[in-house]
């Protein structure tokens, strides 16, 4: 009886879901950026808060979605995501405006030589935290034709979305926890020998991570409904996903600021 009171539980959380079209929603970037926070030396912690003006490195992970309506930043609408074949960047097949790979090399870069102007700064290190997040969502490092899953069509718990948004956030949200709660418990996994392997790999590495579990993230019945099975199968890919881009977000701060 309790087991299905709580499958009716999380079914009706998952079904009053609101389809995301950003990478990992808020949660997951909240995610992300608190880990880091947990990985980073205090005084790079305050350093870059700093620069953020007081704002937290988890709490700017949503900024870069939360600008796209801004026509200022239109030049960025691109660096949310790049397109591989089969795991190797290729610079033909991406937009003209730039990617998310390219972005993040650029804009690190940029910050590890200086002589940016206050907000500059601020922009692109809020930049680069929501875009290393953006590389770890396996969708936005997508296979040429479908734009990134989000002409996949599937039924989730009924709810008619696409294979995308699921992976963005409806994979999350389906936990029934708050991004703090997810935070501690992906955090009780990280370990010495788990960060030195997140740590010894290029942005190169990521896309050929992403590209290994597209099987995983297709593995779609013909009639397109997905739901518990779905999610016990593959969710410890979101969990795992969500831990190489905390690491690595701290380990590309810290070689910043550090």
């Amino acid at each position: 009886m309790k087991q299905i009171k709580s499958l009716s539980l999380a079914l009706v959380l998952v079904m009053g879901l609101q389809t995301q079209t950003f990478a990992w929603g808020a949660i997951g970037h909240y995610v992300i950026g608190k880990l880091a926070e947990w990985q980073m030396k205090s005084t790079t912690v305050e350093r870059v808060e700093e620069i953020l003006q007081k704002e937290s490195i988890s709490g700017v992970g949503v900024w870069m979605d939360n600008i796209r309506s801004d026509k200022n930043y239109n030049y960025t609408n691109t660096w949310h995501w790049v397109t591989t074949a089969n795991g190797e960047y290729d610079k033909s097949i991406q937009e003209e405006a730039g990617d998310a790979y390219e972005a993040f090399l650029r804009i690190k870069e940029n910050l590890k030589k200086g002589g940016l102007s206050t907000q500059e700064e601020r922009d692109q290190l809020r930049m680069l935290i929501h875009i290393v997040g953006d590389l770890h969502q396996p969708f936005h490092v997508g296979k040429p034709g479908d734009r990134g899953g989000n002409d996949v069509k599937v039924s989730f718990f009924n709810k008619e979305t696409n294979i995308h948004a699921v992976w963005d956030s409806d994979l999350i949200a389906s936990k029934n926890m708050s991004y703090s709660e997810i935070a501690t418990e992906l955090q009780k996994r990280i370990n010495p020998s788990l960060i030195d392997k997140y740590t010894k790999t290029t942005p190169a590495d990521w896309l050929k991570e992403a590209v290994a579990i597209r099987p995983a993230m297709y593995d779609i019945p013909e009639n397109g409904r997905i739901g518990y099975e779905y999610i016990y199968k593959y969710y410890h890919h979101t969990e795992e996903r969500l831990i190489a881009a905390g690491i690595r977000l701290a380990q590309a701060l810290e070689e910043i600021y550090g």
